[in-house]
């Protein structure tokens, strides 16, 4: 008998776009994951065409089945990034595409990236799935080191920011019957613990907006993973199995980065392959469990050390050890006599 397993493993597709989306089914196929998160950018899933051709979104649910393969979400932080940044320059031109960026106006790659990002909860809806995980973007993370001072004024206008260009948005996921997971991660609105709590404050705590639980960032901040998913239990929508490696204790490596390139020893954290780093993954998929979560743990590989073919296949074994099934009573009632 096949063993069971408390949760779907998927494989979130956006560190592979490179590659055709049948390359990456086959591989996550191979590999035993269950299914994708599929990403909205290059060939692996378009939410304009998604959201105004059947054909299309009938094309992409073939393909995943004939890899026995399932979708629970679909993720676009690159388009999602753009919506509250400012300034909006060469990175982001990088990144959304020349449809949302069209001449480049900053105002106008914003309207593009909301517009993409309404259209992301329609092709959700119409692929069957009721979750896309992405970035908001952040109009005051240039200033988090606080320096030139910068006056509360200023960061109470970049929650307002972010609250007047999302509740647009949100509106439609409401309509859609669709869930916004917000990846909490460094240069969004909501980057760590109390800045996720002013997010959902700016903007009422409506339900259409939730979190997408990623621990590696919040390891190299000095967070406990573990207590975000209990301290914020009705608001995880989506999980990402990322993990981060500390090397901060020879005195030199901080916690910035020191402009240093990803697997530079240098500096004082990385991005790891799924169970390779610091992140607590028992204590987290027992949080999770006792918090009701049921659904996907989706791995993001990232590990600038590791090929990605050798990494996701070990990371989806990993994830799978620990993922065991709940048990339905408690195990001190074999001691009763009744």
């Amino acid at each position: 008998m096949a063993e069971k397993y408390s949760h779907p493993v998927t494989l979130f597709t956006g560190q592979w776009a490179d590659l055709p989306l049948e390359t990456v089914a086959k591989h996550a196929a191979d590999w035993g994951y269950d299914g994708l998160e599929l990403a909205c950018w290059g060939d692996h899933f378009d939410p304009w065409l998604a959201s105004e051709s059947d054909d299309y979104i009938k094309e992409k649910r073939e393909l995943l089945k004939r890899y026995n393969l399932e979708v629970f979400a679909i993720s676009n932080h690159l388009k999602g990034q753009a919506v509250c940044d400012n300034p909006i320059d060469f990175r982001h031109k990088a990144i959304v595409g020349p449809k949302v960026w069209g001449d480049g106006d900053q105002e106008g790659v914003r309207q593009r990236a909301a517009e993409e990002m309404k259209r992301s909860a329609i092709a959700a809806r119409k692929l069957g799935v009721d979750t896309v995980v992405g970035f908001t973007g952040s109009s005051i993370w240039q200033y988090v080191a606080m320096f030139p001072p910068v006056g509360q004024d200023v960061i109470d206008a970049g929650y307002e920011d972010f609250a007047t260009r999302w509740n647009p948005i949100l509106d439609v996921f409401d309509s859609e019957g669709v869930r916004f997971a917000h990846e909490v991660h460094p240069s969004e609105i909501a980057y760590d613990y109390w800045t996720t709590v002013k997010s959902l404050e700016a903007i009422d705590h409506r339900a259409a907006f939730g979190l997408n639980w990623d621990p590696s960032h919040m390891v190299w901040q000095g967070l406990d993973p573990v207590a975000f998913i209990l301290d914020f239990a009705d608001r995880i929508y989506h999980v990402d199995c990322k993990d981060t490696r500390m090397r901060m204790g020879n005195g030199r490596n901080g916690i910035m980065g020191s402009h240093g390139a990803w697997a530079d020893p240098r500096r004082g954290w990385d991005f790891v392959s799924t169970g390779r780093g610091d992140v607590p993954w028992e204590d987290a998929f027992r949080a999770l469990n006792a918090i009701g979560y049921t659904g996907p743990i989706s791995v993001e590989w990232e590990d600038a050390g590791m090929d990605r073919l050798h990494g996701a296949k070990h990371a989806v074994e990993f994830v799978r050890s620990l993922l065991w099934e709940v048990p339905t009573s408690a195990f001190d009632a074999a001691f009763s006599s009744e």
